[in-house]
């Protein structure tokens, strides 16, 4: 109830039903919601769709019987997983690739990105910034085909080794030098493209803080220090966290193009061997699915903690 000028009351609004708001709501930005349908939908399709049949990694899957029609054998899968003689190698080869990855290529496109932020000619930094993203838009076939043919016994790579002393080898015939050479060129093929997100966070540092910085006498190393860095912090940590999520998913797409029999021991990681056992070697499905499942779930346990971790630590999180 309203009261009118005269003292009177007027008539109460009808209240506004919850399927009449989110009809306005719908109409009001229609426009915005046509664009997200695209987006919406290929998560629906390919990312919650397919959640459906994880439950075949509980099941002895029988393709004439269908998923609802196979037989159930509970935590088995899981369990042949742990205990079978493949597991603690595919558990070492994919954590210390992740950990290479965490520990070097993870820095890599946050260093370029403030080397790139300081320097001052922007024709070079635009140059620059075209030549390191190239990597990036090259097929992993194309990508892997160049690594293998730069660490032959007779490509580019190889020879400067040489020419530093090193015995002439097939680099990546020899178990050794299989991880720096995956971790290297990983390092060669993101780097560009990783910059991108640093940039756009140093775009929004308030340039009054530098300034504020080269009053008070600070030289270029602790602008980065005190005033770059602290910028930068929450993008770093919500990159960290994401990235931690990914421990136990190693693409197996370059893996396999790079690998060869003498190199399995240090090589082959959990989703090379799901690859094999689910498409190549047979059609294992239900182990490849526990296994997969099994990887998804320590990923989903390492996110949680470290998104704990930070929230308490650095007030940054994903949520």
């Amino acid at each position: 109830m309203t009261l009118t000028k005269s003292g009177g009351r007027a008539a109460a609004r009808p209240q506004k039903t919850l399927g009449q708001r989110i009809l306005r709501e719908l109409n009001r930005n229609k426009y915005v919601y046509i664009m997200a349908l695209p987006v919406v939908a290929y998560y629906l399709i390919f990312c919650y769709a397919p959640i459906y049949g994880a439950q075949i990694a509980f099941k002895r899957f029988d393709i004439a019987r269908g998923i609802t029609g196979s037989e159930w054998v509970g935590f088995k899968h899981f369990v042949d997983f742990i205990t079978g003689p493949y597991f603690g190698r595919l558990m070492r080869n994919t954590l210390l690739i992740s950990l290479y990855q965490l520990l070097f290529s993870f820095p890599a496109p946050i260093i370029l990105a403030i080397l790139l932020n300081e320097l001052r000619s922007d024709g070079f930094k635009r140059t620059v910034q075209t030549i390191i993203y190239l990597p990036h838009f090259i097929s992993i076939v194309v990508i892997c085909g160049m690594i293998h043919s730069f660490v032959a016994r007779d490509g580019v790579i190889t020879d400067f080794l040489v020419f530093l002393g090193m015995e002439r080898t097939n680099l990546l015939s020899q178990p050794e030098y299989f991880r720096p050479v995956y971790i290297i060129s990983g390092i060669w093929q993101g780097i560009g493209w990783g910059t991108i997100i640093y940039l756009s966070a140093l775009t929004a540092i308030d340039p009054q803080q530098y300034e504020a910085a080269i009053v008070d006498g600070a030289n270029r190393f602790h602008q980065i220090r005190y005033v770059t860095l602290p910028g930068i912090a929450p993008t770093v940590v919500t990159m960290f966290i994401l990235q931690l999520g990914k421990v136990m998913s190693v693409g197996f797409e370059k893996i396999i193009l790079l690998y060869n029999p003498n190199t399995y021991e240090v090589a082959d990681v959990i989703s090379s061997y799901v690859y094999r056992m689910g498409l190549s070697e047979g059609t294992q499905f239900s182990a490849t699915t526990a296994i997969g499942l099994f990887s998804s779930a320590i990923n989903f346990i390492l996110i949680l903690i470290a998104n704990t971790l930070s929230k308490k630590l650095s007030n940054s999180s994903l949520w």
